[in-house]
């Protein structure tokens, strides 16, 4: 041993320069889900199903108890990808092909891994580089109950360490990975009607017409609380809750302050909408895409809005159908002098978020 003592300065997760398309993160950790994780996420995102809020309606509709709504199963899974895939992140630039599969109840315990599919210099900044990532969360794993929860691609916007770091550059193809979301199945002997006052009235698949906007009345204003959530969810990106870092240099990151975690407008948008549009979906089945696009910062209040693409029937099941739309998350910023349309004067509208989606939403003819 020697008499000196040592200096370790750690590098945690990684940069450009080390992914390798075809490389496979198995990701540390895991985390179960607990009934307080459920209910801090459940109820900051203002869900409103009440398979996610009344465990007498959730079991009368087949699951095992309180459901957790999709936003909830992302945040966990997508949680655990980021030291490995964004920790040395600037921006999360899209989602591709997010599918849900089998239910997330209270007690199930989530482990994410990650394969590399893609690796690209930026063409304007030689610090920076596109990573393309394909994910998986399954949980329970050496269980009965083992299932695949969820699966998707990102495309982050990472840092090299150096500079001058050659790049391991190239694409290899995503894995095949059947997703298919587990739904009960009809049973007019459950007295789904009796239960119907539980639910919205105007949310049933025969309420909506493709070509709608829907303009979600709430809003929800973000403090300095994100920094909490997001500690909660073990998300480690330094840009969500190292000030001090930013200080050193904050032309490197968007806005020179914390950026709040692409997670949560993601979550309190689906929320925001969802006695709109969510309140009488047996689940999520696929978003297609989406993006940030521009940040979050504490002080910000986020708005959203829903637009109505498609009605269409779902395979199999008579009494359900497939609602396609595109959710919308704004904010409003000062703007001294200037006048919009859609703000009120002296500020404009700024849109943050943007995400294509499709639920299975029931016929109120099977269910009401």
């Amino acid at each position: 041993m020697s008499d000196t003592p040592r200096i370790i300065r750690k590098k945690t997760g990684n940069f450009l320069e080390d992914f390798v398309p075809g490389q496979v993160y198995r990701h540390k950790g895991g985390k179960t889900v607990t009934e307080g994780l459920f209910t801090t996420f459940t109820e900051f995102a203002m869900t409103t199903n009440p398979l996610a809020k009344n465990a007498r309606y959730a079991r009368a509709y087949g699951f095992e108890g309180l459901l957790c709504p999709p936003g909830l199963v992302m945040l966990v899974a997508f949680s655990q990808t980021v030291e490995d895939v964004s920790e040395n992140a600037r921006t999360n630039l899209e989602y591709i092909d997010m599918q849900f599969g089998a239910p997330v109840y209270v007690g199930d315990t989530l482990e994410a891994e990650t394969k590399v599919l893609g690796v690209r210099a930026s063409k304007s900044r030689p610090n920076l580089g596109i990573v393309h990532v394909q994910s998986t969360a399954r949980k329970n794993l050496g269980q009965p109950d083992e299932a695949i929860v969820c699966t998707w691609q990102r495309k982050v916007q990472v840092f090299k360490d150096d500079d001058s770091a050659s790049l391991h550059e190239g694409e290899v193809e995503p894995d095949p990975i059947e997703c298919p979301l587990w739904l009960p199945e009809y049973d007019p002997s459950r007295g789904y009607k009796s239960l119907s006052h539980l639910s919205n009235a105007d949310t049933y698949l025969e309420d909506f017409e493709p070509g709608t906007r829907i303009e979600h009345s709430r809003g929800r204003v973000m403090t300095d609380e994100h920094i909490a959530l997001t500690a909660i969810l073990d998300n480690t990106s330094q840009v969500h809750c190292n000030q001090f870092m930013i200080d050193q240099n904050p032309k490197r990151y968007a806005g020179g302050k914390l950026i709040i975690f692409g997670g949560i407008p993601f979550t309190l948008c689906l929320g925001l909408g969802s006695p709109d549009v969510g309140d009488n979906a047996l689940g999520d089945v696929i978003y297609t895409t989406g993006r940030h696009t521009a940040p979050l910062f504490a002080g910000d209040t986020v708005f959203a809005a829903t637009e109505i693409l498609a009605v269409e029937d779902f395979p199999g099941r008579d009494d359900l159908g497939l609602l396609s739309t595109r959710l919308l998350g704004h904010k409003f910023e000062r703007a001294e002098g200037e006048t919009h349309d859609d703000a009120p004067e002296g500020w404009k509208k700024t849109p943050i978020f943007s995400l294509d989606r499709k639920l299975a939403v029931k016929r109120r003819s099977h269910y009401a």
